[in-house]
Order: C-alpha cells, then structure tokens, then sequence
C-alpha cells in the first residue's frame, strides 16, 4: 500500500506544495486508487497535479466524516470531473463512500453550516454514492471501518454543535467519524480523519475487524489539539500497550500531544509532500 499526503495544516520543509487546515490522503492498495477526504478548498487539485497523480482516475472518495474541513474540497472534485468530460478527457466514474450521517447540515456557534454543503442527491449526479454504517472492503486488505464503537470512557467528550436530521435537530455527536484500515505485512496502517469517535477506539476497530493485532502506523488526525489531562494519559497507556511501530499524527493534533506521545511510540513528522509506502 502507498500513501501520499495532500492535504494537512503544514507542508514538509522544501516540499513547496499548499497547505490549509484540512486533509486530505491518496491512497494505493493494489490496482485501486483511493482518496480519502478532500480537504477544504480546492488545493488538493494542484498539490495533486505537481506530485504526478491524477485524481480524475481514482476510484473511490472515502470521506472520514462531514465536517468542512474534510468535504469542501469536493467541490473542486466536482468541477475537475466536470471539465473533463466537457473536453473529453478519460476519467474514471468515482463512488463516494461514507457513512450516512456525513451528508447532513451541521451547525455550531453561531455558524449555519460546518458540514458537507453538498446533499446526496447532488453527488449521484457525479458518480456513484454508497452509505454504509457497517465496515466496507474496499479491497483485499483495504477496508473502510463504518461507525466506531466508542469504547473506553476517557475519550468520551461532549457534542459540538448540532445535527439537522429527518427526525429533527438533535446534538451533533459525529457519530460518523470513521477511518480505513489496511493490513501490510508489518501490520495494520490505520488512516483517520479527525478521530473524534477516539484515536484509540479507531484502533481497536481496525484491529477487530481485520483480525490483526500488530500496528504498524497510523496517520492522521488524532483530535489531541488540546486535550483533558485524563484523555491524554489514556490515550498515552493505550499506545504504550500496543506499541506501534509508528505514528504520524496531523492536522488536529497539537504539538503538546505529539510530544507526549513520542514518548511511547516513534512519533513522525507529517505533512504535505509525505509519501509512505508499505509491504
């Protein structure tokens, strides 16, 4: 599996790529190209286009959940495919892949809209469209986790914001925050959005639905930007117990976070312009 980052808060040193509080990662298992979360604007496109891949051939959008900073970049998705078949140029038909609540409007502190701004109904008009709950493999080894179990108390954190659904408008506990899993002959790479179902409860999904205890990296956001005493050192004796061989904590996590986690893991630099490749 090869993995590149294209969009995260920051940019590797001499990497002169773009760089906004968002992500964004293109994945390779196989012959299937994925990417996961597009990030907030339209940088993906040309940080894309200056690395050689060409996003008009992936096969799946897997979004980690709806939030803006994950989804708005889907709108210069649309627009690149749009062109493409306006010049009649090859692409390949993408499904979005997410889980079901991704799609609906979220609203916090005073601002009408943090989610997706795009409905379903729009995004079948540009390819396919899957919402599932329930873990999904993408392909032998690569699988999309679905809801998280949130499994220990110390990740447990109040809901922000709201949630508008058909049945009403209810707290916004993010319920659909996800994250992939693939296993590689060193282990399992766990690659997560925001992590606000709980970094370490994303791990044990991972571990559960691929029957793989071994941990060889997770990339992404962690949701460590500034957390409860208790819930760092919970997070800090989970990974001292499972000891993975690496981390590459980003986007929403803050510095503190990583330099305490250092201390049980091999903790990574990460940024735009990383490419990771494993097995």
């Amino acid at each position: 599996m090869r993995l590149t980052v294209l969009v995260d808060n920051v940019a590797l040193t001499d990497r002169y790529f773009l760089a906004e509080p968002g992500l964004s990662l293109y994945l390779e298992d196989g012959g299937t190209r994925v990417l996961f979360d597009a990030g907030y604007s339209d940088i993906l496109i040309a940080n894309a286009r200056k690395m050689g891949i060409d996003l008009l051939r992936v096969e799946d959008i897997v979004l980690s959940h709806g939030h803006l900073d994950h989804t708005w970049g889907l709108d210069a998705l649309i627009r690149l495919h749009t062109e493409a078949i306006i010049e009649g140029r090859e692409r390949i038909e993408p499904t979005f892949i997410a889980h079901p609540d991704a799609f609906l409007t979220r609203s916090r502190d005073g601002i009408g809209e943090i989610g997706c701004h795009l409905s379903v109904e729009e995004l079948f008009r540009h390819g396919k469209v899957l919402l599932t709950a329930a873990p999904l493999w993408l392909t032998e080894n690569l699988v999309f986790l679905g809801e998280i179990e949130r499994r220990f108390e110390f990740e447990q954190v109040p809901p922000g914001g709201y949630i508008y659904t058909p049945d009403g408008i209810r707290d916004d506990a993010i319920v659909d925050d996800t994250a992939l899993a693939c296993r590689t002959p060193e282990g399992l790479v766990i690659v997560t959005g925001c992590s606000h179902a709980g970094i370490c409860s994303i791990v044990e999904q991972a571990r559960e639905v691929c029957g793989e205890d071994r941990v060889a990296d997770v990339i992404g956001g962690f949701h460590l930007e500034k957390p409860q005493p208790e819930q760092m050192q919970g997070v800090l004796d989970y990974f001292s117990e499972v000891q993975p061989a690496a981390l590459h904590p980003c986007h929403c996590t803050g510095l503190a976070a990583k330099i305490t986690l250092s201390k049980v893991a091999d903790v990574r630099e990460t940024g735009v312009g990383l490419h990771l490749e494993y097995g």
